[in-house]
């Protein structure tokens, strides 16, 4: 504690995120001047979503510079894109949105990210899936068959149904996520490439 303020980076994390939305937004908005909103939300929801901003700062080396209060640092799955939001919210504090968007833009994206590859990179495997079986007229659903450990351990199992047959099972630390797992799984068996 600091003057009576908890010492964290989660505020910085808020500013951070929200720097990194709008700087993000207004890169694709230059970059894609004839896509539509549905493409361009896509587009800034793989840029920023957790696991791409762990990746990125995995990439940029801050795992190495991070310490956390967890007692088992590789439990704190989002600590890398934490920590890569707040150094985004600490530069804005310091040096203000245009520096800031500048950074992004010039030091990250055009840097550490394959803009293509992410363009052409399926993001959402569970509308896939669901698309799927509507056009096959086929049943689909997601269930939670087991939860194991607590806390930041806290890991569901869910078996992805296609047809009233099990085709898939993956682990995540949320729901969505395990749904998401499952659902890419049955994705790659259903359409194999």
């Amino acid at each position: 504690m600091i003057k009576g303020f908890k010492n964290s980076n989660e505020r910085l994390e808020y500013l951070g995120d929200a720097v990194l939305s709008s700087v993000i937004a207004d890169f694709l908005f230059h970059k894609y001047p004839l896509k539509d909103e549905g493409f361009l939300t896509e587009m800034r929801s793989k840029l920023v979503s957790r696991s791409n901003l762990n990746k990125l700062a995995q990439k940029m080396g801050f795992d190495k510079l991070i310490n956390t209060e967890q007692e088992n640092n590789n439990v704190y799955r989002s600590k890398n894109g934490d920590a890569f939001e707040a150094i985004i919210g600490a530069i804005y504090l310091d040096k203000g949105y245009k520096f800031a968007k500048k950074i992004v833009v010039n030091r990250i994206i055009r840097c550490y990210v394959d803009i293509e590859e992410l363009e052409n990179k399926e993001f959402n495997f569970k509308s896939v899936l669901i698309e799927l079986a509507q056009r096959e007229k086929k049943s689909i659903d997601f269930k939670v068959i087991e939860e194991s450990g607590k806390g930041y351990n806290k890991q569901y199992l869910v078996a992805v149904n296609y047809d009233d047959k099990l085709i898939a099972k993956a682990y995540g630390y949320s729901i969505k996520q395990a749904e998401q797992s499952g659902a890419e799984k049955a994705c790659a068996l259903l359409n194999p490439a």
